[in-house]
């Protein structure tokens, strides 16, 4: 078979295959992740019938993590990344140490050496950043403080994990006694860091400026078709250059060349060009981890495999979820964070190649990172369903979320004692993000008292020099809401994305204050109707009300009179479901 019908016959049967998968998984009510991982496995080596090109699957593989990290960095800005710098930087590290130490354990158990235990381990310590980023969109959770935890704390992963795939040579040498030694390895990490830092200020600095022109410029000529090349042109050259000439790796330059393409007014249309295609190769990177996967480790080592997949699941959640409340976080942070990084993937299986070529690993460790990420995605999707039951359950068990959430009743002791006693027919915000910032504007400029919940502690300590008085915790959490003095409140403002935890939020404050006035936001139809059933005095949907705005000023553009299109938006906003053209009429 020649080359190009070898390509053409691995992309149509990996598709055909992961469709099949997806479709039967979606009709178990799983998530289709499962059927592309089992597609893989069907057209892989180690199975009878078709056997894809498992090379080329790789490189299609490879294509669709540069577009999928290219879609993060398009939605997750500089702003965003800084903002979480305070957890995810010293969480990562601190949960790549554990989760190292407790695989080298692991691989001593099972006598092997310990330059290779540390390989294993950092194979296991670091999760996958695609996997997660799948997660987080099926929830609606990327833009969500915790999701931009999760996002971040994974960026510092993949960046520690570039430095360790540099280092491995060096660390080889020094195992072998071929001449490396542990002063080797600190020209290299000096050289690898320096590396790094030159393609990271090159990037946000000159692409910042370079990156947003030339969209202009290309946009400005009307051709959709050359708009759309020039996207991936840009996300695709930038993560070449940056694997070509700096050593970072394709996945986390693409991140920065999103990065800097948000900057630009047309970052928006740059997302809907890219996503057909970032999704169909997405299936194929599900589908090559599953062609890698020898389906008879399960019967020829199975507790092996087990013991791997528990260091994956429990050891490195219990790690994260222990740090996270270490810093101070809510518990549902923890959980998000904890659920996120109970998996692995991309950079596991680089590093668990690199080792094996090197002479670090034995070759049954490869088999066994496999094994154990193949489980993990495929698992992925279940533990986070465990997160509602799992805050349900905690919710009912006040004491234990108290004591696990010890450092926010710490941080609602440094509050005046006067909060709850001095403050009545006041107001409270829960959210301080772009909406519960100009809910706060209207406030003061309408000199209403007002108290801020907000669980990002640098927007907190913002607030609080600023004289605002602010509460650092989950308004969910029993006693926070109190703590503001919900109680004797007149308005309850609940500016969080999150629609699950809008309605946590709604619940308690409802038993602390049944009288309360409630305006909350949500993202559907079906949530708006819950919340108003609950008694939410305004559910708010954004895009209804930016449609009902722009229908106002247009109505009044064309000649309707001012008071007849205010009565027409008025009308069209009172109805229950989405507005529709016979409606209207």
């Amino acid at each position: 078979m020649h080359p190009e019908a070898s390509l053409i016959a691995t992309i149509a049967m990996s598709l055909l295959f992961a469709f099949a998968g997806g479709w039967v998984a979606s009709l178990l009510r799983l998530s289709p992740i499962v059927g592309y991982l089992l597609a893989g496995i069907a057209v892989g080596p180690f199975t009878p019938g078709y056997v894809a090109n498992t090379g080329l699957a790789q490189e299609l593989a490879e294509i669709g993590v540069i577009l999928l990290m290219f879609g993060v960095g398009l939605h997750f800005s500089v702003k965003d990344l800084w903002s979480v710098r305070w957890i995810a930087l010293p969480g990562a590290v601190s949960q790549i140490v554990v989760a190292t130490a407790i695989g080298a354990l692991l691989a001593h158990f099972w006598g092997w050496s310990l330059p290779a235990g540390l390989v294993f381990g950092l194979a296991l310590s670091v999760a996958s950043t695609v996997v997660l980023l799948r997660a987080l969109e099926e929830r609606g959770w990327v833009q969500t403080l915790n999701g931009r935890i999760a996002i971040g704390w994974l960026i510092v992963e993949d960046l520690a994990m570039v430095v360790a795939l540099v280092l491995l040579p060096a660390l080889a040498q020094a195992a072998k006694g071929g001449g490396g030694s542990l002063e080797s390895l600190l020209p290299a990490l000096g050289l690898t860091l320096a590396k790094v830092a030159v393609f990271i200020a090159l990037v946000l600095v000159v692409g910042r400026k370079v990156v947003p022109w030339v969209l202009e410029q290309v946009a400005r000529k009307g051709s959709r078709e050359m708009f759309t090349l020039a996207v991936l042109a840009l996300a695709l050259g930038i993560a070449y250059a940056s694997a070509t000439l700096f050593g970072v790796s394709l996945a986390l330059g693409a991140f920065f060349a999103g990065v800097v393409m948000s900057e630009s007014d047309l970052s928006h249309q740059a997302t809907a060009d890219s996503l057909p295609l970032k999704d169909a190769f997405a299936v194929l990177f599900f589908v090559s981890v599953g062609m890698l996967f020898d389906p008879s480790i399960l019967i020829r080592d199975p507790m092996a495999v087990m013991a791997v997949l528990l260091v994956i699941i429990i050891g490195k959640s219990l790690a994260a979820f222990a740090i996270v409340l270490l810093f101070r976080y809510p518990v549902g942070t923890a959980l998000v964070v904890s659920a996120s990084l109970a998996q692995i993937g991309e950079f596991s299986f680089i590093l668990a190649g690199l080792g094996v070529v090197e002479g670090l690993l034995p070759a049954e460790a490869q088999t066994y990172i496999l094994a154990g990420a193949l489980l993990s995605i495929a698992l992925n999707p279940v533990v986070f369903m465990t997160l509602g039951p799992l805050e349900r359950w905690m919710s009912e068990h006040p004491k234990l979320r108290a004591l696990l959430e010890r450092a926010s009743r710490d941080e609602m002791s440094e509050l005046p004692q006067t909060i709850c006693g001095g403050l009545s027919n006041h107001a409270v915000i829960i959210g301080f993000g772009r909406v519960g910032a100009m809910v706060a504007r209207g406030f003061e400029a309408g000199k209403i008292p007002y108290v801020v919940v907000e669980q990002n502690r640098q927007v907190v300590q913002a607030l609080r020099k600023r004289g605002v008085v602010v509460v650092c915790g989950d308004a969910a959490t029993p006693g926070v809401l109190e703590s503001v003095g919900v109680a004797t409140a007149k308005l309850l403002v609940v500016a969080i994305p999150d629609g699950f935890q809008v309605r946590r939020v709604v619940d308690a404050a409802r038993v602390g204050n049944p009288h309360i006035d409630m305006v909350a936001r949500t993202h559907s139809d079906t949530e708006r109707d819950y919340l108003e059933r609950q008694g939410v005095g305004l559910a708010v949907m954004g895009e209804r009300e930016l449609a009902l705005s722009m229908m106002g000023y247009a109505l009044r553009s064309v000649g309707v009179h001012d008071e007849a299109a205010g009565m027409l938006v008025a009308g069209l906003r009172n109805m229950n479901g989405p507005v529709h053209p016979k409606a209207a009429s």
